[in-house]
C-alpha cells in the first residue's frame, strides 16, 4: 500500500507538471476531457517514477516547460491535454 505522504507528493508533482506544460487539470476535468479516474491513475503512475527528485528540480528551475521529462509516466496524457 502506498503511504499518504507519497500520494500527496506525487499528486503535487502531477499538478505542478500539468501547470508547467499549460494544462489546467481542473478545467480539463470540468470540460470532460479528463476523468477523475484518469487523474487518479496519473498520480499512481507518478508514484512509480524513476526520478521524482529530478522532476521536482525541473519544476523549481522553471515555471513553464515545453514538455515533461522523457521519463515522465504521464507524458502522453499531458501532451493530449495541452492547448
Amino acid at each position: 500500500m502506498i503511504e499518504i505522504e507519497t500520494l500527496k507528493r506525487h499528486a503535487g508533482l502531477v499538478d505542478r507538471m500539468a501547470t508547467a506544460t499549460g494544462v489546467d487539470l481542473q478545467e480539463a476535468a470540468l470540460s470532460g476531457d479528463l476523468s477523475i479516474d484518469e487523474i487518479t491513475d496519473a498520480v499512481l503512475k507518478c508514484t512509480g517514477c524513476s526520478d521524482p527528485a529530478h522532476c521536482a528540480g525541473v519544476l523549481e528551475q522553471s515555471p513553464t516547460v515545453a514538455a515533461p521529462p522523457g521519463y515522465c509516466r504521464n507524458r502522453d496524457l499531458l501532451a493530449r491535454l495541452q492547448p
